[in-house]
């Protein structure tokens, strides 16, 4: 894992220099980027690991870069920024982020926070497919579909969303907490009860366009749960 390439995108060189200094001594390859253009430029022909993101940049601010790497693929990504309100933390998550970070920060906790993003995103083992009625979920191939009518429907999910969507399939008809879902999903970020309701919105959109209607289930004063018994 150490050897992964990190890519950091941020226009202040001071920072961006502190933040490739400690990624390297921990064995990391760093390639950096001071404005979005070179960043997405650099993300599609280094393929990188992991991106590192600041938020304000010039030429494409930080939500359209990370809207662009969405849209790409699944690269992993740390928002990286001064801007510490709620609502940009929200936005930053609903467009997909993995982690969020507050400037000032200790480097240290950067590396920290990465190395436990790729643990989750180059450490699945697992190639068993989880089924719930017509949902399947395939963690290893990142794919999840809704069986219809019509055949197989593939789910166009965000890392997020299928993460909670996983952890939900691997215990079918159990009520998780919203704290538990946090803590499995996004376990390194500063995410908020409201953060997961969010996703779960859009996933549930997401299920019933695909003809899975009923198949995620809010639970008064708990959380949510797949719902067996819909799919049989």
């Amino acid at each position: 894992m150490n050897n992964a390439l990190i890519l950091i995108i941020e226009d202040e060189p001071e920072i961006a220099e502190i933040i490739e200094t400690y990624f390297a001594r921990e064995g990391f390859r760093v390639i950096t980027a001071g404005d979005g253009p070179i960043g997405l430029a650099h993300h599609q022909r280094l393929r990188p690991d992991l991106v590192v993101l600041d938020i304000k940049l010039p030429g494409l601010d930080g939500y359209e870069v990370l809207a662009a790497i969405r849209r790409r693929g699944d690269t992993p990504v740390i928002m990286v920024t001064a801007l510490a309100e709620d609502l940009d933390k929200l936005q930053a998550l609903r467009i997909g982020a993995d982690d969020y970070v507050v400037k000032p920060f200790n480097p240290l906790e950067v590396v920290a926070r990465a190395k436990a993003v790729l643990r989750r995103t180059m450490g699945r083992g697992s190639d068993q497919v989880l089924r719930v009625g017509p949902l399947s979920v395939d963690p290893q191939a990142y794919v999840a579909t809704i069986d219809n009518d019509t055949g197989a429907v593939a789910l166009d999910l965000t890392r997020t969303e299928f993460r909670i969507l996983a952890h939900m399939a691997a215990s079918p008809n159990r009520a998780f907490e919203r704290s538990e879902l946090v803590d499995a999903c996004l376990p390194e970020s500063e995410a908020l009860d409201r953060t997961v309701d969010s996703h779960v919105s859009n996933l549930r959109k997401k299920l019933t366009a695909a003809g899975g209607e009923g198949l995620l289930v809010g639970v008064r004063g708990v959380g949510y749960r797949l719902d067996w018994a819909h799919g049989r």
